[in-house]
Parts: structure tokens; C-alpha cells; sequence
């Protein structure tokens, strides 16, 4: 029987191509998003692979849209924590509604995921939870107080619940992705990026293919003696 595997945030960029991999590797996937119809009516309709629309920043949410999962495919094998959003401005510009939404969507929902998820696969004796943080959640980046945080207490939660779960079958890792070759990096202007190349020594951006390959190690059964780790993927821009 095939695993079934979530990936939140999985309708575009790195989620996507997330989602694309595990499937090709033979995975039933499920990919979650909160806010475009038509980026996710797109994505199912390239990838053949269904979109559920909740919002993991809700307990009652995830809980809910899970069970929409569970009842179309099945018990929950992989959790890919990936869902992140950016509210960039310098701590003494940064309003509360910022902070709350940035660490809301991009640790918050980690737990109501993972909480969610967790005593099904404590019951079966398997489970993955692998949860994209980022290069800024070890280095910290200037203008993303907020962000940084966030994805630095992935790290922390990672290797908390990755002591707790290790004796149930079920490995907990996090993936710390430079800066990747989606929409979100792209946005910022040519001067910003040719900046941000410069100071990356393989001197290109990274591809979400990339970040989906390892994702795909982690998944598989060759990974059961990997956990509580955080695999950095950034082009050397920084070691941890």
C-alpha cells in the first residue's frame, strides 16, 4: 500500500515541487494552501495531485482539512511542514499584526500539523515530519526579526520531538533551504539579487528540485537513522 504524504503550502514553489517529487517517487500526496483558488486549481490539474484548502495557522483548521485527507487517501505516513509567508521590515517598524501572522504561519502551524498527525503515527510505528526552516533561521537576516524566529524554533521543535518520537518508528528532521528560485526571491529587485549571488559560492540560486530531492530522502525507509537533524541545502552560503 502506498504512504500518504501531506505537504502544506504544497501548490507552489518549493511545495510544489515538493509535492511533484514525492509523488514520482510513488507516494499518495495531498498538498494543503489557504489563499489562491486558481494557483491550486492549476497545480491539481497539472500534477493530478488534490489541493485542500484550510488554514494551518487554525488547530481546528488542520484537524478538520486532515480529516478531509485521511477520509480521501488514507492515514497520514509523511507530514512536510513547508507553508511560510514574509512580513519584512526592521524590528522598529514591525507591527504586532507582522509578528503574529509570520510566527502563526510559519512555526505555529507546525505544531497544529504535527499534533495532529503525531498519535496516528505513534500507533502504526511509522512516521515522517520533515519542516522546511531556512538559512535565516540559523544565520538571521536583518529585516526578517520576525522570520528568523520562526523558522530558527523549527529547529528547537525538531529536535524536541525527534527525542520523543525516535522509540516509535518515527524520525523528525528539518531542511534549512538557502535562497531558492521561487516567486518569493524573485520579488525582490535585480540589485538585491545579483547581491544575494554574489554572496553564495556556487554562485547561482538554488532550485526547489533541489529541496524536493531531499525531502524524498528523508521520506524514504533508507533515512530511519536520520533524525533530530537540520540539513542544511544553501550553496554554501553559510555552515551551521
Amino acid at each position: 500500500m502506498k504512504r500518504v504524504a501531506v505537504v502544506t503550502g504544497g501548490t507552489r514553489g518549493i511545495g510544489e515541487a515538493i509535492c511533484e517529487a514525492l509523488k514520482h517517487a510513488g507516494y499518495k500526496v495531498a498538498a494543503t494552501y489557504q489563499g489562491n483558488d486558481e494557483a491550486a486549481k492549476k497545480f491539481t490539474e497539472k500534477t493530478g495531485i488534490p489541493a485542500f484548502k484550510f488554514d494551518v495557522g487554525d488547530f481546528d483548521g488542520c484537524k478538520e482539512g486532515l480529516a478531509h485527507i485521511v477520509k480521501a487517501l488514507g492515514p497520514v505516513d509523511i507530514l512536510v511542514n513547508n507553508a511560510g509567508i514574509t512580513r519584512d521590515a526592521f524590528l522598529h517598524k514591525t507591527t504586532l499584526k507582522h509578528w503574529h501572522e509570520v510566527v502563526n504561519t510559519n512555526l505555529d502551524s507546525v505544531f497544529n500539523m504535527s499534533r495532529n498527525v503525531i498519535e496516528g503515527m505513534r500507533e502504526r510505528g511509522f512516521g515522517r515530519i520533515i519542516s522546511i526552516s531556512s538559512i535565516n533561521g540559523q544565520a538571521g537576516q536583518a529585516g526578517q526579526t520576525n522570520y528568523s524566529a520562526a523558522k530558527a524554533g523549527i529547529i528547537g521543535f525538531t529536535k524536541a520531538l525527534a527525542q520523543e518520537s525516535a522509540s516509535k518508528g518515527i524520525t523528525v528532521n528539518a531542511i534549512a533551504p538557502g535562497y531558492i528560485d521561487t516567486e518569493m526571491v524573485r520579488a525582490v529587485s535585480p540589485e538585491v539579487l545579483s547581491k544575494i549571488v554574489e554572496k553564495i559560492p556556487v554562485k547561482r540560486l538554488g532550485k526547489a528540485e533541489e529541496i524536493a530531492a531531499m525531502v524524498v530522502f528523508l521520506a524514504s525507509d533508507q533515512a530511519a537513522f536520520a533524525t533530530g537533524a537540520t540539513f542544511t541545502v544553501n550553496g554554501g552560503q553559510y555552515f551551521a
